[in-house]
């Protein structure tokens, strides 16, 4: 912006944020001190799936993603089911009114176009297109901005996920694997970029180094009970991911190791319970985390991370501390192989206990030079994310002149 123009740039930010998923609010984190460097002048609100955490949160203001309060309980009544279907058409209007008063909106990384959980097509897949088409019809600049994405089988998810991302003004995804997905989905992806998740651009503490006989282990858990294609066994995965798990933590229990047990959304209680019945120690601990801050203060401590969910994963990566995956989707074998790590995967669907803790013992074995490697990995993310914010600058705010400010990317 010139000095004469006193008008600020208005941004929206968009997604299921302040919804109890602690990638999605960090990935949300990362763009506002992007944004906060890069443009003080900007007016930044939401549209979001908790607007009240995301305000209390982070000091913007928010505006409910869905009309319909009940959007994600289901609907057995007539009642309910009428409430919904009304919904879905109040939030074409309420959508679109939201974006006409933007001139930017960004859609802070996340699994937008990917149903590797499951996910119906009429929940956040016609939130997205909904936005992605009123961005296009009111000329207001929708970024989809280190996003990730999959290739989907469900032939209406699928649709509406191929055109979101065509309307989109500007696309860059977390991992190669992503790009290369929505290029088979029918999505000119020519001039897309890959970049890391932008959780690598928060500030992490830097991992303690382990001295004495083997200490603490994270085990970082999920509501887990496969994705979209996996409705018909969900509850069998659940179960052989869960008694896995248990047996991995009993016996590192006996072997006398302190086991704390880390959640990255609300939902995963449900598991942490499970584990703290069936192994009844006090070696076994849990946290309460409420950022990816806290996941990461955790995983610093530790002398080695198991876990399921991605953005664990990236935590403790961004901390240097080895971890070992869980793996439920291709992006988080992609995210263990750009770090370094590509051969600790373990197929979180189908959990062999025996062989999760000899694929373990290896990692502590190498840990030095794991850690080694990390910090240079992370290096490298950190100049990457500086990068694609220099891109957002002149895609997005063309008319904007201010230099990159320094966000460090560690703390003592």
């Amino acid at each position: 912006m010139t000095a004469a123009d006193q008008t600020p740039v208005r941004v929206g930010v968009f997604g299921l944020l302040g919804s109890g998923n602690l990638g999605n609010d960090g990935s949300l984190e990362a763009v506002l001190g992007y944004l906060r460097a890069d443009h003080p002048e900007a007016a930044v609100d939401a549209l979001c799936g908790g607007p009240e955490a995301v305000t209390a949160r982070f000091g913007i203001p928010a505006t409910r993603l869905h009309w319909n309060r009940a959007e994600y309980r289901t609907a057995s009544r007539v009642g309910a089911i009428a409430a919904k279907g009304l919904g879905k058409l109040v939030d074409v209007f309420r959508t679109a009114a939201w974006v006409r008063k933007h001139d930017v909106v960004i859609v802070p990384g996340m699994g937008v176009l990917e149903a590797t959980l499951p996910l119906r097509p009429w929940g956040f897949p016609y939130s997205l297109f909904l936005l992605c088409a009123s961005g296009r019809l009111l000329r207001t600049r929708v970024a989809l901005v280190s996003v990730g994405a999959a290739q989907i089988r469900d032939r209406p998810t699928r649709a509406l996920v191929r055109w979101s991302a065509r309307l989109a003004a500007y696309r860059s995804y977390r991992d190669a694997q992503s790009r290369d997905a929505m290029r088979a989905m029918g999505v000119d992806t020519a001039h897309d970029e890959v970049y890391p998740d932008l959780a690598f651009a928060l500030p992490a503490p830097r991992a303690s180094t382990p001295s004495g006989p083997p200490g603490a282990v994270c085990v970082g858990v999920m509501d887990f009970h496969g994705g979209n294609d996996d409705r018909a066994r969900a509850e069998e995965i659940y179960r052989r991911y869960l008694e896995g798990t248990i047996r991995f933590v009993r016996t590192l229990v006996e072997e006398g190791r302190p086991v704390r047990l880390l959640t990255g959304d609300a939902c995963d209680a449900t598991v942490v319970a499970a584990i703290l019945d069936a192994v009844d120690s006090p070696l076994v601990t849990a946290a309460e985390p409420a950022s990816l801050a806290d996941l990461m203060k955790e995983m610093a401590a530790a002398d080695t991370v198991v876990a399921i969910r991605y953005h664990n994963l990236i935590c403790a990566l961004k901390t240097g501390t080895p971890v070992l995956a869980l793996s439920y989707a291709a992006k988080s074998d992609a995210l263990m192989d750009r770090m370094g790590l590509g051969a600790y995967c373990h197929p979180a669907r189908e959990v062999d206990a025996d062989r999760l803790l000899e694929q373990f013992r290896a990692l502590e074995k190498r840990s030095a030079e794991l850690r080694q490697t990390l910090v240079e990995r992370n290096q490298d993310a950190a100049r990457q994310l500086e990068h694609q914010f220099t891109e957002l600058t002149a895609v997005l705010f063309p008319a904007s002149d201010h230099p990159r400010a320094h966000v460090p990317q560690e703390t003592p």
